[in-house]
């Protein structure tokens, strides 16, 4: 049976752990509001752009830029996002998860990765897979330029027709305590499924449509990739969140079960002495 200064020495332990959960707990609320923030004024001009798109996609010619080109779907390109850092629960697990499920559904194709977060980095690096794009600590103070820089890089390779298709895979924000793996294809933009019994509505274009999709294409995929960023990053930290308060319940009922127990050692201990203090009285 432990003693009582072992069993101190441990509920001190616990005690300093469950600060270092509050505190960051503390931390990631404050991230969190901030991130939920550019999050929440992210969607509606990434949403609305997407349905302009598409509509846009469906009805125009698919040579009129290289971004609409449908190809086949031999060689693909996945963007997967992930944190930095763990004690954020299932977090990063569930996107290897997705991630993983996704590669066996498209293995005998050529499927190279782009990374953003050190746990995907480390997970799919060392498994052997082809990464063709890195991106570590982009949520210290994540940016239009971030994004823009790893779309710039998946454009000129789709341009280049090195690729037929890319997609996304990241952790889309439904509240503090809950996150939806999303996967979405981000290239080509999807084109819609038109009625066939009502009259296709046609575009006058001013400018003209090449020089149109030459601004608004490449801003699309640029916003795309930085709202899933935004997602990733109000997810990761309210699943951080989430996790260091119950770490920090848990501290909680360790500690009173700890203080129990020690109580409990205690007083077999004074008990013990009580007896062996009576029985060497009756004995003398």
């Amino acid at each position: 049976m432990a003693n009582v200064r072992d069993i101190r020495r441990r509920i001190r332990s616990v005690r300093n752990t469950q600060q270092v959960t509050k505190a960051m707990k503390m931390v990631a609320a404050a991230k969190l509001r901030r991130a939920q923030e550019r999050m929440l004024a992210a969607r509606p001009y990434a949403n609305q752009m997407l349905a302009v798109l598409n509509s846009l996609a469906t009805r125009a010619n698919p040579q009129t830029h290289p971004l609409l080109a449908a190809r086949g779907a031999e060689k693909l390109e996945v963007v997967i996002v992930t944190a930095d850092k763990g004690l954020c629960g299932g977090f990063n697990a569930n996107i290897m998860k997705k991630s993983s499920a996704f590669v066996e559904q498209n293995k005998g194709r050529v499927l190279s990765m782009h990374l953003v977060g050190r746990k995907g980095r480390d997970y799919f690096k060392k498994r052997g897979y082809t990464v063709t794009g890195e991106y570590l600590d982009l949520f210290r103070s994540l940016s239009y330029d971030d994004a823009a820089g790893i779309a710039r890089n998946i454009m000129k390779r789709y341009i280049e027709q090195d690729l037929d298709a890319v997609y996304l895979i990241y952790n889309e924000f439904k509240s503090v305590i809950q996150q939806r793996v999303v996967v979405e294809r981000l290239l080509p933009i999807e084109r819609l499924e038109l009625d066939p019994n009502v009259a296709v509505q046609d575009y006058i274009y001013e400018p003209s449509a090449p020089e149109l999709f030459d601004v608004l294409l490449p801003r699309h995929v640029e916003f795309q990739v930085l709202r899933a960023l935004y997602e990733s990053a109000a997810a990761e930290f309210g699943a951080r969140m989430s996790a260091m308060d119950a770490a920090t319940r848990n501290a909680d009922e360790m500690i009173s079960s700890l203080t129990l127990y020690m109580n409990r050692v205690r007083q077999a201990s004074i008990t013990k002495e009580i007896i062996e203090v009576v029985s060497g009285a009756e004995a003398t």
